[in-house]
């Protein structure tokens, strides 16, 4: 039986998604169109304006048209583009057909040093200019990028800042929204041998004025079958560390509990799975404690959500 042919429940209802773990990537960087006037920078970039010139234009490759950075290759005709799509063009100039060879522009690579731009996020809140070659570190550390959409059984490319997910989630997506620093969650599903990597829905907990992404699947650790949960937090890490969460799940007499700090969304739902940083519990022992003859589970975990001073 493939994963995603079945209907779970918790609390309330939670189905069972594709084992599908990549969340939507971004879609490549569009090129930039906006100039304002110049201002003197550092390397750490300043508050204020970018360079009223123009020539940056010219550094938008011609077939995918991003930013171009060091090496930028040109035809014997003078038709530039990235070193990633001479690659992709199997190194034939798509504007003339001519061959490619290893020509440097190397002018254009001198011009680019003098240009500086506005961070791809300004309109997101971040005013900071930076010289061209700075821009591309700062834009991948901004604190103001957006965050791609938490959630995990199907490709989804929304990015955006928390509200914006939040509302997202619950209208798109549908996923449970609950309020409060503890929750107390049921896992049915029968048949559980004959699923080997499964994700339930999603549920999103409103505790301290921020949300938190409670996360539970089944995967193979090895040759190993086992369930998962794990929290992650809708902000940065520096945000994230704040706080501690716990979670558990027992029965007939028996307990196993997990402490940590919930992962940002900034590091991806795959990411927090492989490195096993949650409560993982093998598929006997879920069974074990779901009772009866082990051929259905019927597993509750519950837990709790606090801010560290």
């Amino acid at each position: 039986m493939a994963p995603g042919s079945s209907v779970f429940k918790e609390v309330l209802e939670s189905h069972l998604m594709s084992s599908d773990y990549e969340t939507g990537k971004a879609k490549s960087e569009a090129k930039s169109n906006s100039t304002s006037t110049k201002s003197s920078v550092g390397l750490n970039g300043k508050n204020g304006v970018s360079s009223n010139n123009g020539v940056y234009e010219l550094l938008g490759c011609s077939v995918c048209k991003n930013l171009m950075y060091p090496p930028i290759h040109q035809c014997p005709n003078g038709h530039t583009l990235c070193c990633h799509c001479k690659v992709e063009v199997h190194n034939i100039c798509p504007s003339c057909h001519h061959e490619l060879g290893n020509i440097r522009c190397l002018a254009l690579e001198k011009v680019a040093e003098s240009l500086e731009l506005p961070c791809r996020y300004q309109s997101l809140g971040c005013h900071d200019i930076f010289p061209y070659y700075t821009k591309l570190k700062h834009e991948q550390n901004c604190g103001f990028r957006p965050y791609n959409c938490p959630y995990a059984g199907s490709e989804c490319s929304v990015m955006g800042d928390i509200p914006t997910l939040v509302a997202h989630l619950k209208d798109d997506h549908k996923v449970d929204m609950h309020d409060g620093c503890t929750f107390n969650h049921r896992y049915v599903k029968a048949n559980p041998h004959e699923v080997e990597n499964a994700t339930w829905m999603l549920t999103v907990f409103n505790s301290f004025g921020r949300h938190f992404c409670l996360h539970f699947e089944a995967f193979q650790l090895g040759s190993a079958p086992v369930y998962m949960a794990f929290l992650r937090f809708m902000g940065d890490d520096y945000e994230a560390k704040k706080f501690s969460y716990s979670l558990e799940v027992g029965a007939n007499g028996r307990k196993l509990m997990w402490q940590g700090i919930p992962r940002s969304i900034r590091d991806s739902h795959r990411k927090v799975r492989d490195s096993q940083d949650g409560l993982i519990i093998q598929r006997n022992l879920a069974l074990y404690f779901s009772g009866g003859e082990r051929q259905e589970l019927k597993l509750r975990i519950s837990g709790r959500i606090w801010r560290e001073d």
